[in-house]
């Protein structure tokens, strides 16, 4: 279910598309980092309206096929794009994950969208060929598309112990302030093309 952090008439509207760690799983929702960006924005004097349709569970494939429709219905200025997580620890291949991709970066594009793209890396135990692979995708799309890229969104996260979930995969609460500090450098000059 599409989730609307802030009701506005008209303002600029950031659309981000993501998977469990864009969810807030695990936490009060409140506490995300997707939620905490609308904060910023309104602090920093942004009239962006934040919309959240990131689902947990997501892959590059779903994003795919809702991708349209929620351009179509919030007509968004940004696309912060947070997907491919749940394909990589699935194994899923990685050029059916690069061209996913790809789609919706295109796509987000060509109905007048800016992308930010949110890189992800696996869990060590997958073995660093994969995860170097994994993590090779986006930044070679990032190169290839020329879009703005957050290597990592779990940056300074995940080598915390009381930052991550008991599962290992998903942040806590405390962990979404560090997460946006990531996000915020590489989306800011994106919002500058929209007038506060």
């Amino acid at each position: 279910m599409i989730h609307t952090v802030c009701q506005a008439d008209s303002p600029p509207v950031i659309l981000v598309l993501g998977d469990s760690l864009s969810a807030a799983h695990g936490i009060e929702r409140e506490s995300g980092w997707v939620n905490l960006l609308q904060s910023r924005l309104r602090a920093e004097g942004y009239s962006h309206r934040v919309v959240n349709a990131s689902i947990s569970g997501d892959t590059t494939a779903s994003g795919v096929n809702r991708l349209p429709q929620a351009l179509q219905r919030f007509r968004p200025s940004i696309l912060v794009l947070e997907l491919g997580s749940n394909d990589g620890l699935r194994g899923l291949d990685f050029g059916t994950i690069r061209n996913n991709l790809a789609s919706m970066i295109d796509l987000a594009r060509k109905n007048g969208c800016s992308v930010l793209l949110l890189g992800m890396r696996m869990p060590p135990n997958f073995g660093k060929a994969f995860t170097e692979r994994f993590h090779a995708i986006f930044t070679a799309l990032s190169r290839e598309k020329s879009v703005p890229l957050v290597s990592f969104l779990l940056e300074g996260v995940v080598d915390q112990p009381t930052w991550m979930q008991e599962d290992r995969l998903h942040p806590t609460a405390l962990a979404q302030p560090k997460m946006l500090e990531n996000v915020w450098p590489s989306l800011q000059p994106l919002l500058q093309g929209i007038s506060k």
